[in-house]
């Protein structure tokens, strides 16, 4: 708040006063009373009013400045009457009593759609567990009355189990800092388990595997680099072309690890190559393709996000993709790796 933008708000006030001082110098002067005092009187009257004006703005300058400052400052708008001291002068006390109301009435709402949402993605993950139960004992059937029927209903149960994957790694994307443990792996060890359980559509899409070989590990958690790596690898086998090949290869490197998942398949067009990790973006192969929900992509990027995890895509339509995943070797990895050659295997939870 500036002395400039005060003035102008006790315009009205200021007019009244110099109009009340010239009214008490013409009355005085009637009455015969000396100029000189006449002028003595009305520059203190100016200098009395100056003062309490120069009285007035000084905290409210104070508590105007704080507003603006915390307001630029927070990115939480509405906690805004936190960082903020209590006021001495009325208008600033009303102003305070509302903000500190909205806070309250803001921090409730969140408590509310919180609560409501963390029901909600409860129920979900239970909804998800109790489908899984009907999914395996469709199995156990289709494994003991096998037909061509029954490998087709299997593809399609294989299916339901994805995108039932999908769920609930996307109910707990969120949360995932509750609900991991930063651990040594072997890179070949975890590449191994999603190729095995993508085995099928390698076989039956007769898709080449070129799986370079490495001693790399990393320090991260199992379960959801499992789902990136995963996810990545079924976007390859699922927008393939003929004589499809999928070429997996890792660069070990002073500062990080990087895993390389490139195909040959019918790549991404360039003007949907920035937006691969929007929510819900499809894109034109993901139109052309109907089964595309455009979650796939976001989902990794949101994992990697909170893994600390560096992921990028390069295509080119028609000839394939490339994605890289970077593992740091931060130094909580080189911590992990100094009590684990002292006392063994350890999760850092």
């Amino acid at each position: 708040m500036s002395i400039k933008d005060f003035l102008k708000s006790k315009a009205v006030a200021i007019c009244m006063q110099l109009a009340a001082i010239c009214f008490i110098g013409m009355f005085l002067l009637v009455y015969n009373m000396n100029m000189q005092a006449v002028v003595f009187v009305s520059m203190v009257y100016l200098l009395v009013q100056a003062a309490a004006l120069f009285i007035e703005f000084l905290p409210k300058r104070r508590y105007y400045t704080d507003v603006k400052n915390g307001l630029a400052q927070l990115d939480k708008k509405y906690l805004l009457s936190s960082l903020l001291d209590e006021p001495s002068f009325y208008e600033g006390m009303l102003l305070d009593q509302c903000l500190r109301a909205c806070q309250k009435s803001m921090n409730d709402e969140i408590l509310l759609y919180r609560n409501a949402s963390r029901e909600y993605r409860e129920y979900i993950e239970l909804w998800i567990h109790e489908v899984k139960t009907p999914i395996a004992s469709s199995r156990l059937i289709i494994e003991n009355n096998p037909s061509p029927a029954t490998r087709d209903l299997s593809e399609e149960l294989d299916a339901i189990d994805y995108y039932l994957e999908q769920a609930l790694f996307y109910s707990r994307s969120s949360n995932v800092e509750k609900d991991y443990s930063i651990k040594k792996i072997r890179l070949m060890d975890l590449l191994k388990q999603v190729i095995r359980k993508n085995a099928k559509s390698f076989i039956k899409y007769k898709i080449k595997l070129d799986l370079a070989q490495t001693n790399a590990v990393i320090y991260t958690d199992e379960k959801w680099v499992e789902y990136i790596i995963n996810q990545i690898l079924t976007n390859s086998i699922k927008y393939r072309k003929e004589n499809p090949k999928i070429s997996i290869f890792i660069q070990d490197r002073a500062q990080s690890v990087s895993l390389f998942i490139q195909d040959n398949g019918i790549g991404i067009p360039q003007k949907d190559l920035g937006r691969v990790f929007e929510k819900g973006f499809t894109g034109t192969t993901g139109r052309n393709y109907k089964k595309a929900t455009g979650m796939g992509l976001y989902l990794v990027k949101q994992l990697c996000d909170k893994l600390s995890l560096s992921v990028s895509i390069a295509s080119t339509q028609g000839q394939g993709t490339t994605v890289e995943l970077v593992f740091p070797k931060t130094e909580l990895a080189e911590l992990v790796q100094s009590v684990q050659g002292a006392k063994g295997d350890l999760t850092v939870l």
